[in-house]
């Protein structure tokens, strides 16, 4: 697979280092655009630099950093606002607050999860806390930033003790998401997680199935991209080395996904 054509800091290659993530590594970019050599890790890297907020001083790409003149204004704002007051499903009951979702609203990449878990209730904000952390290192190895993305999840209430939610709630809830995707209108969608990748995939599939390869949003045939889902990984560290070679899948899908629209 390939990589953008930047160098990577010896920050970002620590954070691969310590995801278990063979370093890919620059060679000449005058003849390539190929991140080619594989190299082992030799540096020992304590486990806590994963959940660790990457440094501001890194020179990342952006993907997307102006309003479009041409779009009304607010509208994501209104839809924020009818999602607050949303009583459809009995999750408004027990929620703290909705969590509608957070970044870049002009941006190409749109990433996707299942629903709020306890922190995310109480700060109103998608992947927060040790799963959101780890997203965090993960796009910080690719040369992202959380704030260069917009990040959504299917449910916007957390469900009762975090369980999976139910058929029910997401035919409420999932018209939210849809108007989300058409507002932002990114060039592809990254799903994490089974619950998630079901909801909008309209399939029940497993995971080994569904990653690896790339899916289209049934009702515009937007690209998706699916990966596990954070909080897994914290689980199963083994599988960060295939949620990598997920994400690298958004430079093959398209190398322009990192410019503005």
């Amino acid at each position: 697979m390939t990589m953008p054509n930047q160098k990577h800091s010896s920050r970002q290659l620590q954070y691969l280092e310590a995801m278990g993530i063979n370093l890919w590594v620059s060679r000449d970019f005058q003849e390539t655009d190929i991140v080619a050599d594989v190299i082992e890790s030799k540096i020992d890297i304590e486990p806590e630099l994963l959940l660790e907020e990457p440094e501001s001083s890194v020179d990342l790409p952006q993907i997307m950093t102006e309003q479009s003149t041409d779009q009304p204004k607010n509208t994501l704002d209104q839809l924020r606002q009818e999602v607050s007051v949303c009583q459809k499903c009995q999750l408004h009951s027990e929620r703290t607050q909705t969590v509608f979702g957070v970044g870049n609203s002009q941006s190409n990449i749109l990433f996707i999860g299942e629903a709020p878990g306890h922190d995310e209730d109480k700060q109103g904000e998608p992947f927060v806390g040790r799963a959101g952390q780890l997203l965090n290192s993960m796009l910080f190895a690719i040369g992202l930033r959380r704030e260069q993305i917009f990040i959504a999840n299917i449910l916007k209430c957390r469900p009762p003790n975090n369980r999976n939610p139910l058929v029910g709630e997401i035919e409420q809830c999932i018209p939210y998401l849809k108007q989300q995707i058409e507002l932002v209108n990114p060039k592809v969608i990254v799903v994490v997680g089974r619950v998630a990748a079901h909801a909008l995939l309209n399939t029940e599939l497993p995971m080994a199935k569904l990653r690896g390869q790339q899916h289209y949003l049934p009702e515009t045939q937007l690209p998706i991209i699916v990966t596990y889902h954070p909080a897994y990984l914290l689980r199963s560290p083994l599988a960060k080395q295939k949620s990598w070679e997920d994400l690298l899948m958004l430079y093959e899908l398209d190398k322009n996904l990192f410019q503005s629209k």
